[in-house]
């Protein structure tokens, strides 16, 4: 799946071929990628691919999940010219976008994680672009939600629309779904959550409630039901994070950790 996705990014770029392999002689060349911000290193995986089917060389200086500080090296490349240069730009667009969202991910968890709470991707990412962009969201410490509707059985609010017995529903859902498939239900008051509690869910999402009313679910469940898994989610961002983080939930599910990722500033310096 990476060799595919690296393969398409680049003919994306080079089309029909580069022109300016058309004017210029081919020669030996080296160069460096820079940082030129601060950041957390994502994309290494997917680089390697790129440098396998290119046939040049790059030697990191930094791996997945580590820090780099502006000025840094990041690592060295040898190949010809025509192969660096019709590269470059594919290369840095899949650093610099996985390195980004590892960047602001990291600064989510490092609130989350003294309080023992996991921070949680969510499936808010662009078309085609969910396995690169929750591949850079663990590079930055999160740990990833569902990947698809195949891998766990999420009930969310619209589908409560829908379902006339919850507890019937789940029963139900036991004997078709896969044996190892969670169940999640979603709930955005304490009587929602209590009804997801006692028809046996694995997980309930506390969506869109405040701290307060989180609070209150997370004392019945750990009198009640202290083997079901609490999650937060909705709205949740930077600067509000740590508030949640102090309610006592297991985990906390951000999408804006990936949608409002800002690119950090790379670039790549032929030698």
């Amino acid at each position: 799946m990476i060799e595919e996705f690296v393969k398409a990014s680049l003919e994306q770029d080079v089309g029909r071929g580069d022109l300016y392999a058309l004017v210029e002689p081919c020669v030996s060349s080296s160069a460096k990628i820079i940082a030129k911000s601060d950041g957390v290193m994502a994309g290494v995986e997917y680089i390697n691919v790129l440098a396998k089917l290119e046939n040049f060389e790059i030697k990191w200086n930094k791996n997945d999940s580590q820090t780099f500080s502006k000025g840094d090296v990041l690592a060295t490349l040898q190949g010809t010219s025509h192969v660096l240069l019709k590269i470059e730009r594919t290369l840095l667009n899949m650093l610099l976008h996985a390195s980004s969202i590892a960047t602001l991910t990291k600064k989510y968890v490092d609130i989350t994680a003294p309080y023992g709470v996991k921070l949680l991707d969510t499936r808010k990412t662009r078309p085609l672009l969910r396995v690169f962009e929750k591949y850079a969201s663990r590079c930055g410490g999160a740990v990833n939600h569902r990947m698809g509707l195949d891998d766990a059985l999420m009930i969310k609010d619209t589908h409560l629309k829908t379902i006339k017995n919850l507890k019937e529903y789940v029963q139900k859902a036991r004997t078709v779904i896969p044996f190892t498939a969670k169940i999640e239900i979603e709930a955005e008051s304490f009587e929602i959550a209590k009804e997801a509690f006692e028809a046996g869910a694995d997980i309930v999402m506390c969506d869109n409630m405040s701290t307060q009313q989180i609070r209150e679910v997370v004392e019945y469940r750990n009198q009640n039901y202290a083997h079901i898994l609490l999650e937060a989610s909705g709205n949740i961002s930077l600067e509000t994070i740590e508030s949640y983080a102090k309610t006592g939930v297991d985990a906390i599910s951000s999408g804006s950790m990936i949608h409002q990722a800002k690119w950090i500033d790379l670039s790549m310096k032929v030698d």
